[in-house]
């Protein structure tokens, strides 16, 4: 406005207009123009926010294979996304070498509250290039797969590390009966193993696999290093029972109880803000199976447990409830780690 100013007062000298009424104007001009430009980012913010909600409330399905297939975006990760569409009704599955495509994609289900369960995509499948998963999926097309072996042998462009990482994630478990993860790979281990042309064709015959399957844990820490996503229970949820006992109310409950009450809660970090307008103050999400909860830490508790705060993957903590107008969050006075999982769970920190 200012390298417009000189110009636009000659124009309204050159037409008549009085100096007062050009300050008059002038002074108008640059008072919109200072609220003219947050008033147009609001407006459209306020476009997405209601576009968003529509879509997702009314296309949960969709919404998400979406919002999953543009990743890294937005503030919160892919597990986040999936665990809170499972809140809201959706069935997610998982990557399946016979039925995945390269991104996320919708299949028809009549069991659960959705039209549409969501699949999740080989894209989602740890260090898996997009070649290597376009091939899978146009020899699938011309035949399905009908053991490890086979699909080995006819793709090719798929190296041992990506049939190990398949087999880890559980991607393999439907090319045969009753496979489960560590079967799956036992028979990587001879599949992936490049062998001359007499004996390329000669399928496994040993049906029976000395491994045990895996543990929960072992499941969880596999699904969240190969995908960053589990669509199995929240790994809070295995503890629940213990954190009850300990007096850790889930995020869904915090509405339920005043202004004011001592409360602990705990969950796996998604998120760590420090604002720089936030005088030190510190503000936290933790997630658990039913939902997120939120935490203002101040400069001195910070300060106190400034290395818990800053890199525990799991906490517990403890505070004043504030519930004030359906604004709830916690004031944490106290903070606790808490070493219940190996899930290497990935958190929104300091952006």
């Amino acid at each position: 406005m200012r390298e417009l100013e000189t110009k636009l007062r000659q124009g309204m000298s050159a037409n008549g207009v009085l100096p007062d009424a050009q300050e008059q104007i002038i002074q108008s001009i640059q008072s919109f123009a200072l609220y003219g430009f947050p008033e147009s980012h609001a407006a459209s913010f306020a476009l997405i926010a209601y576009a968003s909600a529509y879509l997702k409330c009314h296309y949960l399905a969709a919404f998400t294979a979406a919002m999953l297939n543009n990743q890294p975006m937005g503030f919160y990760s892919a597990s986040t996304l999936v665990k809170d569409a499972q809140l809201h009704g959706l069935r997610v599955r998982p990557i399946d070498v016979l039925h995945s495509d390269w991104f996320c994609t919708l299949e028809p289900d009549t069991k659960g509250r959705e039209r549409f369960a969501l699949r999740l995509g080989l894209l989602y499948a740890r260090g898996l290039r997009q070649e290597a998963a376009d091939a899978l999926i146009q020899a699938r097309k011309a035949r399905a797969f009908d053991s490890i072996h086979d699909l080995a042998l006819r793709v090719p462009e798929l190296r041992k590390s990506d049939l190990t990482m398949l087999a880890r994630i559980g991607a393999l478990n439907s090319l045969g009966e009753g496979i489960h993860r560590r079967d799956a790979l036992w028979q990587v281990e001879y599949a992936g193993n490049p062998t001359g042309p007499l004996l390329r064709e000669l399928p496994e015959q040993n049906e029976t696999f000395p491994l045990a399957q895996m543990t929960i844990d072992e499941r969880l820490a596999a699904d969240f290093y190969g995908t960053g996503v589990t669509v199995g229970p929240h790994p809070m949820a295995y503890h629940r029972n213990a954190l009850s006992e300990m007096g850790v109310v889930c995020a869904r409950d915090l509405q339920r109880f005043p202004d004011g009450r001592k409360t602990r809660i705990a969950g796996c970090v998604i998120a760590r803000q420090r604002p720089g307008t936030a005088k030190g103050f510190v503000f936290l999400s933790l997630e658990d199976e039913t939902g997120i909860a939120n935490a203002i830490i101040t400069p001195s508790v910070y300060e106190q447990y400034r290395r818990l705060v800053t890199y525990s993957k799991f906490l517990m903590l403890e505070g004043k409830l504030q519930n004030q107008e359906g604004v709830i969050s916690v004031k944490v006075d106290i903070v606790h780690s808490l070493e219940i999982s190996e899930v290497d769970v990935r958190s929104h920190d300091f952006h």
